[in-house]
């Protein structure tokens, strides 16, 4: 089979996560990787790369979609099952009624997001221990981990971002972040080259989270300096690749 020919978008978000892969420890022969599929840009290519890194790594490692449909739109996904089936990919599909609820008068004391999000990462957990899935993968990337630091700054007084790779629960799993290296501009670009079969997300709440309204702010500070938003980005993925690197006496050979 020849090479996929890649081009610059897609040659960036390929090595990106083959890069944190690698520094950060996050696979080993055999594991089951969970990869958590929105329908958005984030997750489609994160599961894209992860697919083209099988082909890569030294090793096996298995693939498993799970797509939770918020209840929205109970047939938003259909485009997900043929592609999936093309590569290859198991899946767990299932439509639920987080998004509703979320948004319901029982919930109107809480924020939308975050119950929806507390839902929808519960019953992610459960599907993990389910399947015997040993990572769940998650499409977060440098513009979320830039938009969540300076949230715990301003919102909760505390120095934090998003890690690459951290253990959850006594069970084993881990929570892996492959994309978190790459900026949203070329994964947009590489989803489109791709021809990714991304949906739109028909959320009421969509655009109106405190994490759109951080990324607009920090517009503002990016417009400081023309190099303001590469040097932001610079910073932070590498404070966390460093943060989530395995010491080198740790074989690093065994570990992508």
């Amino acid at each position: 089979m020849s090479r996929e020919k890649r081009s610059f978008a897609q040659e960036v978000c390929v090595r990106s996560v083959g890069r944190a892969m690698q520094q950060a420890g996050m696979l080993w022969p055999g594991c089951r990787v969970g990869v958590a599929v929105s329908g958005g840009v984030d997750s489609f290519v994160l599961l894209r790369c992860l697919k083209l890194r099988q082909g890569i790594v030294p090793f096996h490692f298995e693939l498993m979609a799970i797509h939770l449909n918020p209840g929205f739109d109970a047939r938003s996904h259909a485009a997900l099952l043929p592609w999936l089936a093309a590569e290859g990919i198991a899946a767990h599909i299932e439509v639920t009624d987080h998004g509703p609820h979320a948004h319901s008068e029982e919930n109107r004391r809480r924020s939308t997001c975050f119950r929806c999000s507390w839902l929808r990462r519960k019953r992610l957990f459960e599907l993990c221990a389910q399947y015997g899935l040993t990572h769940l993968a998650l499409g977060h990337n440098a513009d979320d981990l830039v938009q969540t630091f300076f949230l715990n700054l301003c919102r909760g007084g505390r120095v934090d971002g998003m890690s690459m790779n951290e253990p959850f629960f006594q069970g084993g799993l881990r929570l892996i972040r492959p994309l978190l290296l790459v900026e949203k501009k070329h994964i947009l670009r590489a989803a489109r080259q791709w021809a990714l079969p991304v949906w739109s997300n028909v959320c009421p709440s969509a655009g109106q989270t405190a994490r759109s309204d951080m990324g607009q702010s920090l517009e503002s500070l990016y417009a400081v300096s023309k190099d303001a938003r590469r040097c932001i980005f610079n910073a932070l993925t590498r404070w966390q690749l460093e943060k989530n690197s395995i010491p080198p006496q740790i074989e690093p050979d065994s570990k992508l």
